[in-house]
């Protein structure tokens, strides 16, 4: 039913990110040091911290030896420690009153005591749907079928419609499961879950700022990466490898492109494709439909005017719908023809 990576995956942590990051810094702290930070909390960020500290797992030394790395502190190797709901308790001890750390830890337990299906509800839909493209069609109609309707309704809008459409169908003959292989299911799913999502959040970090870096003016774009260039290169490779710009348009696969081209104005095309060489132009010239085509080139000779602002616009907005048509598994990104690069 589900992947067998679930049985043969060996590393059970996960990356470090959000309020996590300030759990994990408290613990490595120790109750002195930790006391006297937890003191500058409201009592909601102490929440959730608690609930992040008591749900945080084993965290390797190289994971805090990265995160303290990241706050600039001269620590050179970090020690392994265990996040857990006693060890989160013993932290508040002191530091809290006892009701009020009764209070903490009645949520906390009931949070870390959420079914599988319940977890997963809350992942972002996108993350899911991404997920649920790689895994067989009977397990992702199951995880579909036994999360929240809501989330189901959220992933289904990122998935392809034949895959969508196949796991409707798949989702309305399953029969019932008896309990005890229900529970071996959401065990192992359980696992291969977490551990597969846990492996792509890294990746999901950078791809945010890729994103982010994508909707740069292209002068902050590339001063932003030969900064990180300098002082992370390897994050700067990775994130030069995730970036899609306008100059990558002519990268796509011709089918692509005409879908794409498909979806975009006329008037934004023109704009778009002002200031571009001539082969760049014939590449995208070439997505068009004929009468599509001939319109978008008589603008083009009439060498009307445009603003630098107004093309940057358009491009962007291109690039953009690119980037949402991947993201619902519409189109690929992928290159064609691997490094070649339109400059203009």
């Amino acid at each position: 039913m589900a992947s067998s990576t679930a049985v043969k995956a060996a590393s059970k942590t996960k990356p470090i990110q959000g309020v996590d990051r300030v759990a994990t810094l408290l613990l490595a702290m120790g109750k002195p040091a930790a006391s006297r930070l937890l003191k500058h909390f409201n009592p909601e960020e102490i929440k959730l911290i608690t609930r992040s500290a008591a749900e945080l797992g084993p965290v390797s030394p190289s994971q805090l030896e990265s995160l303290i790395e990241e706050f600039a502190a001269e620590f050179s190797n970090g020690a392994s420690l265990l996040g857990t709901a006693g060890e989160v308790e013993k932290l508040l001890s002191g530091v809290l009153p006892p009701d009020q750390i009764a209070e903490l830890m009645t949520d906390v337990l009931g949070n870390s005591n959420r079914s599988i299906w319940d977890r997963i509800s809350v992942v972002s839909e996108s993350a899911l749907a991404a997920y649920l493209m790689k895994e067989h069609p009977q397990t992702a109609a199951l995880i579909l079928s036994k999360v929240k309707p809501a989330c189901a309704a959220k992933v289904m809008g990122h998935l392809p419609q034949p895959l969508r459409n196949g796991l409707m169908r798949r989702m309305l003959a399953f029969k019932p499961i008896v309990d005890e292989t229900m529970r071996n299911i959401e065990k192992t799913i359980h696992e291969d879950f977490m551990i597969n999502l846990s492996r792509n959040m890294g990746a999901d970090t950078h791809a945010k700022m890729a994103d982010i870096i994508n909707k740069m003016e292209r002068d902050h774009m590339e001063d932003v990466l030969q900064s990180l260039t300098e002082v992370r290169p390897k994050s700067a490779e990775i994130l030069k490898g995730l970036l899609f710009t306008f100059d990558d348009i002519v990268n796509l696969t011709p089918r692509a492109r005409t879908a794409l081209f498909d979806q975009i104005p006329n008037d934004r095309v023109v704009l778009a494709l002002k200031g571009t060489d001539d082969m760049f132009r014939d590449v995208i010239l070439s997505s068009l439909a004929s009468r599509v085509r001939r319109m978008v080139e008589h603008e083009l000779n009439g060498r009307e005017p445009a603003s630098q602002r107004d093309v940057l616009d358009a491009r962007r907005a291109i690039t953009d719908l690119a980037l949402e048509m991947a993201g619902r598994g519409e189109i690929e990104l992928s290159s064609e023809n691997e490094g070649d690069t339109y400059i203009r």
